[in-house]
């Protein structure tokens, strides 16, 4: 009766028994289909603007790999310092030409934005993709002075605190340039994504997966992040978000996790194209 009885009372998020439907958010999203092409097209349309404005640098070349190149856009006058930003997509997806629109909101407060692309998985493992974004961030930060700051959605919330570790690929000159770091949606602690089909293509072992995992790292001493999620996302992505808010916090960061109302996976980055919303507040305020 005693296990029955602590069983009826228990308390706390229902068990994940599928871990593929826990990590999965177009199903979950009304018209979730019809985003890839939405952005797309909007950051077409943003790119052909700047670059009639002579404010756009496109597929200038960081490194030696074919998808090693970044787009960087510079705000009307001198800039305030570099806002870098990772796109998502599970290590698997998308490039840099989706996502361009989003640079407005830090242009209009006088930052120049910089979103590269990199190699995808299975070609390359997710170390490897920390690597190459790492080699991203000091070829921007080469041309432009400054404070930087970062901003990663889903995957991309990874990789920018992966960048903020204490064995960070950053070299010392760049991680002190580092002001705030904004993680939108992301994944902290990579393990779960063990359990999941995606593992095929993304190849981790046990090893890797702890070792690209920031929730189970050190945060640099001088550290400031924004955890940021939609409060209409999936269960796991609203977990992963406190995560690592809490764990870093008792290591000795300073941290905030913000729960953006009504937000789901796919519109929770919306905001950063806005100049007056808290997101780019957060971001590059």
């Amino acid at each position: 009766m005693l296990g029955n009885r602590e069983t009826a009372t228990r308390k706390g998020p229902p068990m994940i028994l599928d871990w593929d439907d826990a990590y999965s958010n177009g199903a979950y999203i009304e018209g979730g289909a019809l985003y890839p092409e939405k952005w797309a097209t909007l950051a077409k349309a943003f790119r052909v603007e700047m670059r009639a404005t002579g404010r756009a640098e496109l597929d200038l070349r960081y490194g030696p790999a074919e998808r090693e190149t970044l787009d960087l856009f510079h705000p009307a006058g001198k800039a305030a310092g570099l806002a870098i930003f990772a796109h998502g997509g599970y290590w698997m997806a998308f490039d840099k030409s989706s996502w361009s629109h989003l640079a407005a909101g830090a242009l209009e407060r006088g930052w120049a934005f910089c979103i590269p692309s990199y190699t995808l998985a299975p070609e390359a493992r997710i170390s490897e993709i920390s690597r190459q974004f790492a080699r991203a961030i000091q070829f921007a930060a080469e041309h432009v002075g400054g404070p930087v700051r970062l901003a990663g959605h889903s995957a991309g919330g990874h990789l920018v605190t992966r960048m903020v570790c204490e064995d960070s690929a950053l070299p010392g000159n760049v991680r002190g340039r580092i002001g705030h770091v904004v993680s939108i949606s992301g994944l902290h602690d990579l393990r779960p994504l063990l359990r999941t089909g995606m593992n095929a293509t993304l190849r981790m072992d046990e090893a890797e997966a702890a070792a690209e995992s920031p929730a189970l790292k050190r945060p640099m001493t001088q550290c400031s992040v924004t955890c940021w999620v939609g409060s209409a996302e999936r269960p796991e992505f609203i977990r992963q978000n406190d995560l690592l808010a809490n764990v870093w916090t008792g290591l000795g960061a300073s941290m905030r996790s913000v729960h953006a109302e009504g937000r789901h996976h796919f519109d929770v980055i919306e905001d950063l194209a806005d100049p007056a919303s808290k997101l780019t507040e957060a971001y590059v305020g």
